[in-house]
């Protein structure tokens, strides 16, 4: 299976900004989507953002403007780079691979907005 690790979670306060990358152990061949989920306490997961393997992006209504989706296939990472943080988007963010291969899911990172 692919491998995914997830980094540059932490604690900001609000209005601030964070970046969130998704590493996989290898390259992804053949079409594929990559995308963020997160899960605040008590809440159910929710898909923030996506892109698939022809670039295009997709984002949920409520970081629309705020966050932006990237890759860097030399690297085999995915971006997430959030700004204006709200203490909303607090949560465990996941990384998530579609492949032609299966579905593999990254460790998750702790995202904090707070004063």
């Amino acid at each position: 299976q692919v491998q995914l690790v997830e980094s540059g979670g932490g604690l900001v306060q609000p209005g601030g900004s964070l970046r969130l990358s998704c590493a996989a152990s290898r390259s992804i061949s053949g079409m594929y989507f990559m995308d963020w989920y997160r899960q605040a306490p008590g809440k159910q997961r929710e898909l923030v953002a996506s892109i698939t393997s022809g670039g295009n992006t997709n984002y949920v209504d409520s970081v629309k403007g705020r966050f932006s989706i990237s890759r860097d296939n030399a690297k085999n990472t995915v971006y997430l780079q959030m700004y204006s943080l709200k203490p909303e988007d607090t949560a465990i963010y996941y990384c998530r691979l579609r492949s032609t291969t299966g579905l593999y899911w990254g460790q998750g990172t702790q995202v904090t907005v707070s004063s």
